[in-house]
């Protein structure tokens, strides 16, 4: 009886041991760097074998699309960095000119970043309103109207 319980003991460990490698290389092989355009080009080797986003705004006039495949260059105060997107989905309706967007990839040998997701937004969409913020400013009480119409009181 005992050896029974030995083996079901020994199963139990490698069932857990591999498990354990599973969810390990899944933690490693999902896990991304955020970087600045900076901080990349200035990266040593390990930018290459890392996985990592990267953000910027869409340089005006550089998206060029072939199938499923968008090249465009993302710029960041006057840092350039060419990407090219592959992803299984077509890129976010708000991916245009000007627009922030945040790459998700490896960068090449090539000096490309190599993206394999793509999120965008439309800076215009998310910026505060100046119009909005100039209007809201406290209106007058009724209790105040009243107290500037009958003149300052004395006493």
């Amino acid at each position: 009886m005992d050896s029974r319980y030995l083996r079901f003991g020994a199963v139990i460990a490698v069932i857990l041991v591999a498990l354990s490698y599973l969810a390990y290389t899944g933690v490693q092989e999902s896990k991304s760097y955020y970087v600045t355009i900076k901080e990349l080009q200035t990266m040593d080797g390990s930018r290459y074998s890392k996985r990592l986003r990267v953000a910027g705004n869409v340089l005006p006039g550089s998206i060029k699309r072939q199938g499923s495949r968008v090249e465009f260059t993302l710029k960041e105060q006057d840092r350039l960095l060419n990407v090219v997107y592959t992803g299984t989905e077509a890129p976010p309706d708000t991916f245009k000119d000007d627009s922030q967007a945040l790459a998700d990839g490896t960068f090449g040998r090539d000096g490309v970043f190599h993206a394999k997701q793509l999120q965008a937004k439309c800076a215009s969409k998310y910026a505060p309103q100046q119009q909005q913020q100039q209007q809201s400013a406290p209106a007058a009480t009724p209790m105040q109207k009243a107290q500037a119409a009958s003149g300052p009181s004395g006493s």
